[in-house]
């Protein structure tokens, strides 16, 4: 049912991806056939979301194995909370369409819940520091922290690289509302079977689990998970992004305060403007999508495609497709990354065991 579902969804679905081309279904191969098929059964469809890192192999399985295991694969949380805390960290990002994709979810999953408003609040504060740990203990702290990281991260790659709506635009304002219960009707038998889980960690080679995610060491599959994922999004990050251009967003992200800079997006020019010429789009891309995704527009994209191919005339080509999408998933991910820290929660390191498969 998934794949059907998916293969009759994909086209208008995949068309809504705006700066890159995501591999279509009957095109995926490798590591991107793998992760499709793993989506498409879990999820229940082939999500945009998910999708449109596909340009960059390493990067789409790293969203999939943090979505996956933290989501997915229902623990001592549930589902229910993971959609829950889902919703209300996009609510927080302002990212309208993860706020309708989880939302419809979770109102096919349960009825409103007022015992869940406790969870509610901490995740809409999740992304500020001095909120805390969620209001439970033990391994469902770690994963609805899992849970709010992993949309941290999304959030900022589906306002880059998405609409405001997994509904076709054209769609009257008075049809969404029925619309978007027949799509929690379709999302409800994949959410309610839980993900094995483990089941995505094959799919990215075992890494050493870095200090500023060893709180998801309290669940062993969440610190396998963030700990392959990091690996492969600092590897894209590192390809497409000079060190300076790094080292600046790690600067600016390490005194942030959870609050998107502004008004407006000339901070990040002049934040830029101590590099060199030629470094200064891709730094603009990175510090807009880590503080601000919501500000990067298609003139932030195409400088910094030509910059990345040297010419404007090649600023569609699709080779800089997988430049954007890692240059993109690495700056996202160094912010999500530090909401984490402001969790609070312990550190618990791996096994050294998990470096290899």
């Amino acid at each position: 049912m998934g794949r059907l579902l998916s293969r009759m969804t994909a086209p208008g679905a995949l068309a809504q991806v705006r700066h890159v081309r995501p591999v279509r279904p009957g095109a995926a191969r490798g590591l991107v056939a793998r992760v499709y098929e793993q989506v498409e059964r879990d999820f229940g469809m082939l999500a945009p979301p998910v999708a449109l890192h596909s340009p960059a192999p390493r990067a789409l399985a790293a969203c999939w194995l943090v979505l996956r295991e933290s989501l997915l694969a229902a623990g001592a949380a549930g589902r229910v909370a993971g959609e829950l805390v889902a919703r209300e960290v996009s609510a927080g990002n302002a990212c309208p369409y993860c706020v309708d994709v989880h939302g419809a979810t979770l109102r096919a999953l349960t009825p409103a819940d007022p015992r869940l408003r406790p969870l509610a609040a901490w995740a809409r504060a999740s992304a500020v520091p001095g909120g805390g740990g969620p209001p439970v203990t033990g391994a469902a702290a770690v994963e609805l922290v899992a849970v709010a990281v992993t949309f941290q991260y999304l959030n900022r790659m589906v306002n880059v690289f998405l609409g405001d709506s997994p509904l076709p635009p054209e769609l009257p304002g008075a049809a969404r509302g029925p619309a978007l219960r027949v799509f929690g009707a379709l999302m409800r038998p994949a959410a309610r079977r839980p993900a094995t889980p483990g089941g995505s960690l094959g799919l990215l080679p075992g890494a050493p689990l870095p200090d500023d995610l060893a709180w998801a060491g309290g669940v062993p599959r969440l610190g396998e998970a963030f700990a392959r994922a990091a690996a492969a999004i600092e590897e894209g990050g590192a390809r497409r992004l000079p060190v300076p251009v790094r080292e600046l967003v790690a600067e600016r992200v390490s005194g942030w305060d959870g609050v998107p800079p502004g008004p407006g997006s000339g901070w990040a020019g002049q934040a830029a403007a101590a590099l060199p010429p030629a470094q200064r789009p891709a730094a603009r891309l990175a510090l807009l999508t880590a503080l601000a995704s919501h500000q990067v527009d298609a003139r932030t994209v195409g400088e910094f495609r030509a910059a990345t191919t040297g010419s404007a005339a090649l600023a569609d080509a699709a080779l800089t497709d997988a430049a954007l999408v890692e240059a993109a998933s690495w700056a996202a991910m160094t912010a999500a990354r530090r909401t984490g820290v402001w969790s609070g929660l312990p550190a618990t390191p791996l096994p050294t065991a998990s470096t290899a498969d």
